[in-house]
């Protein structure tokens, strides 16, 4: 019942009914903390108390949910995470990460995960026109290369009908993505969780869901005020 619950919360959160899916959220916990009480099993409880730290929960005006991603875990590829936040009514991105660079850093491969997260909006059900990238120059020799790669990426996007609007900042710390439906998801490595492939022809250099990760934490925000983001 507990996770009926908060199935039908997210689908009230998705749908921007927001006080409804507040009170969903807080049957279904109820309901869940209702179940590791009475569960014996240390391992169970363990579980459910994690699923629970997950849950969406209201504060201020914001919904936070947040996602721990462990050492070596898969299965957390772009679609993955982003998926259920990338409504059709998506059509504008923002992008700030410090290090969309070149990959001639052998332990970063930001612009081909940049070119991937890109691809994502592409071939999702939003109806994606514009995304703003801020980052910074590449500090070694490779701001030639760096630039080069980001305008090929830009043109690529304009053949599909988006507009990529690329911007830096030698001040830029902060790592966060922000749809215009409201959604803001901060990651604490960026677009760069995935660890360097084994080999080419390795199990997971193509498919980011196969791809071991490192650890992070994702924090996922929604609030009404989308102009102020």
């Amino acid at each position: 019942a507990g996770a009926e619950t908060v199935k039908r919360a997210v689908e009230l959160d998705l749908a921007s009914r927001f006080q409804e899916s507040l009170v969903c959220y807080q049957e279904g916990i109820d309901l869940l903390l209702q179940v590791v009480k009475a569960t014996k099993d240390e391992a169970k409880k363990h579980r459910y108390r994690q699923k629970i730290s997950e849950l969406v929960f209201f504060s201020d005006g914001k919904y936070h949910k947040q996602i721990r991603i462990e050492e070596n875990a898969t299965g957390f590829g772009y679609e993955k995470l982003f998926q259920e936040y990338l409504t059709e009514i998506v059509s504008e991105v923002w992008v700030e990460d410090p290090y969309i660079r070149h990959v001639h850093q052998a332990s970063r491969y930001s612009l081909y995960n940049f070119l991937r997260f890109c691809e994502m909006l592409v071939k999702g059900p939003c109806k994606v026109k514009t995304i703003h990238l801020l980052t910074s120059y590449d500090e070694g020799n490779g701001r030639s290369q760096q630039i080069s790669g980001l305008e090929e990426i830009q043109q690529s996007l304009r053949n599909y009908g988006v507009t990529l609007n690329i911007a830096f900042s030698s001040s830029i710390h902060d790592r966060e993505i922000r749809f215009n439906n409201g959604w803001m998801i901060k990651i604490g490595r960026g677009l760069d969780y995935f660890k360097k492939p084994q080999g080419r022809f390795s199990i997971g250099y193509c498919d980011f869901d196969l791809r071991p990760c490192h650890e992070t934490t994702v924090d996922v925000f929604h609030t009404k005020h989308t102009k102020k983001m």
